[in-house]
Order: structure tokens, then sequence, then C-alpha cells
């Protein structure tokens, strides 16, 4: 009687239920990570993903190997390693965690679960976090959610009973040769150890003015917990994240200030699992918009000029272009920076959301599907449940990097220019900029006060027009929050309130 342990975005050992499952029967157990050819030609993913979990194998396989057990690394697809496996020992059972991904894998997923089916092999998934798989009524998930985090966090099991097939040359098969290619040269290191590292860093000392701190790109890059891609690819799990931060915020040495910074953290936290609920609940998300009626607010495609400039951080708005450019040289930048992207490519530049969305996915390290999808689409306004939020990009710098330090870093061409001058160097006389240079820097694509009117006229016209309470109704009652950390605004109607400012950082 054999085990797999199929890992997917669970790439840990502490507080991972299949492989404690796994390892307590007392019968051999392969642990196994396939990687998919195919997945990594989608067009939301690349090669600083993959480099990320290409770092969390090799950390999962050397923890593995501390309880007498190793990972196998099959190429190919789940199914084609499965038939493998069974060919070569036979399996009796495949044991993993729930993923709520995109498209691509859900169907990958049903391909196991029918393979499992054909071959009489038991298929069980576990839970990971607060999200519930066939989730009947929106007003009880933020119970199911506590429940879920309460429970106690699972020790990584000290003994797994090996297989003979992981002392085969079978185990020599791993991830040495498959590459995606990207250049991130400052992308963070994946595996466990790196995200316990961090986790403790932060709750040591980072996190005090974490709610304050974290909107700045000069702040956020420390006040954040930078957790994000270990959650995405689950090194760490978010229970133990979200326990342990509790304890901390709880002790009774703890400071009120840290202690306040500590419950902000831990609302973001839930709100992550809120947002990837709405995928679950709907995973036409991915392709279209949450409010099907906005969907047809733009049509035909895209202006391939102004999406080029703006993926290029080419746009003439110093903060935007910076937050590119920050976006695509380390695979991180702070939520406000990712918000006002995403806006300023639907609204000012007035793109379809779905291309933005692409490119920004691929620049994400720590790309979330459940997250990304519902944050695009809320960014751009097609929610049909949310107050429009568009950007303005001067003010945005004016406020979030008055001095223009995060600018000058990630803009060379604006080094010189004073504080006062560099959120609108377009602005500059002839002689200004030859004093101070700016002359190389790009001019806006547009107006971008003009734009903005142009949209927000543009969106509140089409609602009018083409927008029906049904199917409005039908978006708050399936996807909007109820019972949680985020208080309302007294006197707003229901479908004005705002679902959350922010993601988790």
């Amino acid at each position: 009687m054999t085990t797999v342990v199929w890992f997917k975005r669970d790439l840990r050992t502490r507080d991972h239920a299949p492989l404690v499952a796994a390892a307590s029967l007392g019968e051999p157990v392969i642990p196994l990570y396939v990687i998919e050819d195919e997945y990594w030609q989608l067009p939301d993913t690349s090669g600083r993903q993959w480099a990320f979990i290409r770092d969390s194998l090799d950390d999962l396989d050397r923890q593995l190997r501390k309880a007498g057990s190793q990972l196998l690394v099959i190429r190919g697809s789940v199914t084609d390693a499965l038939k493998r496996l069974q060919a070569r020992q036979g399996i009796n059972r495949i044991f993993c965690h729930q993923e709520t991904g995109g498209h691509w894998t859900f169907e990958r997923d049903r391909a196991v679960i029918g393979w499992c089916s054909e071959n009489q092999v038991e298929f069980r998934e576990w839970n990971q976090f607060g999200v519930v798989r066939r989730l009947s009524d929106r007003d009880v998930w933020d119970r199911a959610w506590t429940e879920l985090m309460r429970q106690p966090v699972l020790e990584a099991p000290t003994a797994i009973p090996t297989s003979d097939t992981l002392k085969t040359d079978w185990a020599a098969e791993n991830s040495q040769g498959f590459e995606v290619p990207d250049s991130c040269p400052d992308r963070q290191k994946g595996g466990s150890a790196r995200g316990e590292k961090l986790l403790g860093s932060f709750l040591d000392r980072r996190c005090v003015g974490y709610q304050y701190n974290i909107s700045s790109p000069n702040t956020a890059v420390r006040a954040c917990s930078r957790l994000s891609p270990h959650i995405a690819y689950g090194t760490v799990s978010l229970r133990e994240i979200y326990q342990e931060a509790k304890a901390t915020g709880n002790h009774r040495n703890t400071l009120p200030r840290k202690r306040k910074s500590l419950t902000s953290f831990r609302s973001r936290l839930h709100w992550h699992c809120h947002f990837i609920q709405k995928l679950e609940d709907e995973p036409e998300l991915e392709f279209r918009a949450m409010h099907r009626e906005m969907e047809a607010l733009k049509t035909g495609p895209n202006d391939s000029e102004r999406l080029q400039r703006w993926q290029e951080g080419q746009t003439g708005w110093p903060l935007v272009d910076a937050s590119m450019r920050a976006l695509a040289h380390s695979g991180w930048i702070n939520f406000r920076m990712r918000a006002m992207l995403m806006a300023i490519a639907s609204y000012q530049l007035w793109l379809h959301w779905r291309d933005p969305a692409l490119h920004l996915a691929r620049l994400f390290t720590d790309f979330e599907p459940g997250i990304h999808y519902s944050q695009t689409q809320m960014q751009s306004g097609l929610t049909g449940i949310n107050a429009l939020r568009i950007y303005n990009p001067v003010l945005q710098s004016q406020k979030l990097d008055p001095e223009g330090e995060f600018i000058r870093r990630w803009i060379p061409e604006l080094a010189g220019v004073p504080s006062e001058m560099i959120h609108t160097p377009w602005l500059m006389t002839p002689a200004q900029k030859e004093r101070y240079g700016g002359n190389t820097y790009i001019s806006p694509v547009c107006n971008h006060e003009q734009a903005a009117r142009v949209a927000r006229k543009a969106v509140g016209d089409f609602r009018k027009q083409h927008v029906s309470k049904t199917e409005t109704d039908r978006v708050l009652l399936r996807h909007g929050s109820r019972k949680g950390p985020v208080q309302k605004r007294p006197g707003v109607p229901a479908k004005q309130q705002p679902d959350q400012l922010s993601l988790f950082d």
C-alpha cells in the first residue's frame, strides 16, 4: 500500500495535513511534485515564479530528508506521472491540498480525479486555508475561516515511511535543466527557511507601524511582511502566520502600537482568503468581468502603443513608471502601487483589463490567481458594487514620494531634477531641463486629468444605461463582504461600500 502526497502550492512539511496523514498510516509514502510544461506556457506564468518554486523545492527536499524521505520531481503531466508510478510500484492513495487556481489547474485537477476513479485509487483533498469549496452561503464564510485559523498547527512528521521507488534512479529526475526565461535580478528567494525567517523578523520588529508605512513605496519594502510569495506557494502556512501574529500581539509585554499593527496585519490575512473565495465561487472571473454587464464597457483591441508604454514604464508619469520598473526588476511592489498601475491602465489609458492583468501577473513573483483577478477587476471598476478608484498619478506621487526618492532610484533620467519639479517634469521649462536634466524622459502619453474626467463620465454613463439592479444584486450576494475586520461607512448604501482598499502585502 503506497500513498502519494502530491505537492502543489503547499511546499512545506509543517502544518501540512496530507503529509501528516500519509506518514501516520505507517505505509510507504512518495512525496511528489510535477513540473508541468503546459502550465509554464500559460499567459500569466513566468520565470520568476518558477525560480521561487525551484528554491522552495530544494528546501522542501531538505525538510523531507530530515524525516527519512525525499522529494520525487517528475516533469510532464500529472496523470502521466501517476501512470508511471502505478506501473512501477502501484499506488493506492493520493493525498493533497485543494488549490484555487486558474482554469488550467482546475481542469488538471479534474483529470487527476478522473484517473483516480478509473484506477480505483483513493483521492483525498484537505483545505489549506480559509477558502471553502462548494460554499453554499457567503454569510457563513467568515465563521468557517475563523474556525480553520483556530485549529492547531500541525508539526512536521519526524519520520516518513519511505518507498523503494525513492531509492532508485528515479530520485535523480529533478528540476535541473528546466528553465523559464525571465530577467528579475532582485527577486525574492523561496523556501520555508527563508519564509520562517521573514516571519520572525516581521513579528519581532518590522511590524511596528505596519498600517502607516505600507502605502509608500519607500517604506513598504521593509514595513510589509514580504511573506506574500511564501503564502502564494505555501512555504509557510497561513494558519501558522495568523496564530503567531495573534500570539505576539496578545502577549502581555507587547506595546500597544505593535499590538495595533499586528491587528491590522491579521485583517489582511482574512481578506487574502476573502478575495480568493471569489475565484473559487466563480472561476469565470479569470476571463470576464465580475459584473457581467460591465464586460461590454470596452470593446475592440487595446491601443498597442499605450499598452506598450505602460508595460515598459514609459507613460511619462514618474511614479507610475518608477513603480513598473521596480516591479519588473524585483518581482514585487507594494499594494498601493499595484492598484495605481492597474487603475491608470484602465482609466487614463482606457485599456481593457485583461492585457494589463496578464502582464502584471507575469511580473508578480507572488502571483495568486484568486487575489489577482478579483483585484485587477476591482481596480478597473468592473465589480459593479465598488466605488471607482481613479488614481491621480501626480497627487499620489506628491503624497507617497514627496522628495522623489523612489522616482530617482528607478528613473535615472530624472536623477538631477529638484523635488518640487520631479512629479511633473513635463512642466519644466527648456532652461530648467537644461539645468537639471530631464530632457531624455518621455512626455506623458496623455493629459491624465482630462483622461480621468472622460473615463469617469464614460463609466458613469455606461452604468446608468446598461447596468441592471438584478446583476448588481447577484454580484453583491455572491461576492460582497459580510462580517469581517473592515468597518463599514455609516450612511453609505451597501452596494457602494468598499470591499477593501488593499490586499495582503
